[in-house]
């Protein structure tokens, strides 16, 4: 168990239905000639989600209330199935290894992490993964395919994986996998009304990505 961090998922049925995505910290300056300067402190962006509107019962309330008990509000992180973005392929296609290029090899580093690649254009992000789910990761080096324990493992709680050699100089790392989303509670409260959710009302629960 990671300090400050329970690796157990938030129930995936309850966060399908939540609203949420990606943010990003742009300062923006504008000039006295009308122009502007636009900076980021964040290499990463950060992503939001809403569990509340994931409830459909008052089952699902009871659930949701027992998850955040044992997290003790905000104090521990948790993994977050982010439905609209938790495969390395296409939504609809199928994982396959060849699907992100994680690195290059040099003849002597046998670690790599993971990562997810967004393109638009010319544009690019690369976005590490820490939370890769069990049984869905595939490794392959130079097209070919690789064995889980016999060529490479993996730490599930850091996306880091090892090489038994070292790939040799130039050949291209590729991975294919599911992942989810480290995040915590952004409220140390939850208000709920049985009445209210009768009549379709939800909590508000909002849900943060942490750095781990």
């Amino acid at each position: 168990m990671q300090m400050g961090f329970h690796d157990v998922r938030f129930p995936a049925n309850l966060s399908f239905g939540s609203v949420g995505g990606p943010q990003r910290r742009t300062e923006v300056v504008t000039l006295a000639n009308g122009f502007e300067e636009r900076n980021t402190p964040w290499a990463h962006s950060r992503r939001r989600y809403d569990a509340g509107l994931g409830m459909r019962s008052l089952d699902d309330i009871e659930t949701l209330i027992a998850f955040f008990e044992a997290r003790q509000g905000q104090l521990y992180g948790f993994r977050w199935k982010d439905w609209s973005d938790f495969k390395t392929s296409r939504a609809s296609g199928t994982i396959g290894f060849e699907d992100q290029q994680i690195g290059v090899g040099n003849g002597e580093t046998t670690v790599f992490g993971l990562s997810k690649s967004y393109v638009s254009g010319e544009a690019s992000y690369v976005r590490p993964i820490a939370k890769p789910v069990a049984g869905t990761v595939q490794i392959g080096v130079q097209g070919q395919p690789l064995q889980e324990s016999l060529e490479w493992e993996l730490d599930y709680t850091t996306g880091l994986v090892s090489f038994e050699t070292a790939p040799a100089q130039g050949v291209v790392i590729s991975a294919g996998f599911e992942f989810d989303v480290p995040v915590r509670f952004d409220t140390d409260r939850i208000a709920t009304s049985v009445a209210s959710f009768q009549a379709g009302e939800v909590p508000n629960v909002p849900i943060v990505e942490v750095r781990v």
